[in-house]
């Protein structure tokens, strides 16, 4: 579920859009104090901002510069000011796209999910390697499922993300060996059963039965067992 920032002080436009992108599976959450813009975007820690300029204090374009310091998470303005000029120094300052002021919502959503889908789906597709609802961070050493997250240690990253990879094709264990210590000569080949054994005891606390399969006298490979 992706988290939406909304600062926007109109509290009727706030809870427009909200309602609106709850009814799209998105989390979200508005400034409690907008004093405390910063701390309550870092609090929230969201996938994307909607930002309006004109806000009490200080505007959006201040909060923008403060964000743009610690993130570059995607971040869209709202404002009555449409002037040309205005929108150039809402993007020179870090801004990903603009609105004027009476906004669509359908358009707003169209425009959140581009900038979700350019900044995290087209990015996980580099980063992550999936079957079905397993999914491994090649970058974190992260494996989800299901909404289950575990950190595995290197090894375990190494067996799963070869047989993930493989898509039911059996890795022998000369291969895993060779992936987990760059040798298959002085190692103990019990070694890697007790390796693999391990990640299927990680596998089956997420709740993933049976992954990883077994081929006799050859190696192991990935399955979801129907």
């Amino acid at each position: 579920m992706y988290k939406i920032f909304i600062v926007e002080d109109d509290a009727s436009i706030f809870s427009s859009i909200k309602t609106y992108l709850e009814g799209f599976a998105m989390e979200v959450e508005g400034v409690r104090d907008f004093n405390q813009v910063l701390e309550d975007f870092k609090a929230f820690d969201p996938h994307l901002v909607v930002m309006d300029i004109g806000l009490p204090y200080k505007n959006g374009l201040y909060w923008t510069e403060k964000i743009r310091k610690i993130s570059q998470v995607p971040l869209v303005f709202l404002s009555s000011m449409g002037e040309e000029t205005d929108q150039v120094l809402a993007m020179n300052l870090g801004a990903d796209d603009y609105m004027v002021k009476p906004i669509s919502l359908a358009l707003l959503l169209a425009k959140i999910k581009a900038q979700i889908r350019r900044t995290y789906e087209v990015q996980a597709k580099d980063s992550e390697v999936q079957d079905g609802d397993l999914s491994l961070n090649l970058d974190t050493m992260d494996l989800t499922y299901q909404g289950r997250k575990k950190k595995l240690t290197k090894n375990e990253f190494l067996i799963l993300k070869a047989c993930i990879q493989g898509r039911g094709k059996v890795i022998s264990r000369e291969d895993l060996m060779n992936d987990l210590w760059q040798s298959d000569i002085y190692i103990d080949d019990n070694t890697l059963t007790v390796n693999v054994g391990r990640l299927r005891k990680t596998l089956k606390d997420l709740g993933v039965k049976n992954y990883i399969q077994t081929k006799k006298g050859v190696g192991y490979y990935g399955h979801f067992e129907k």
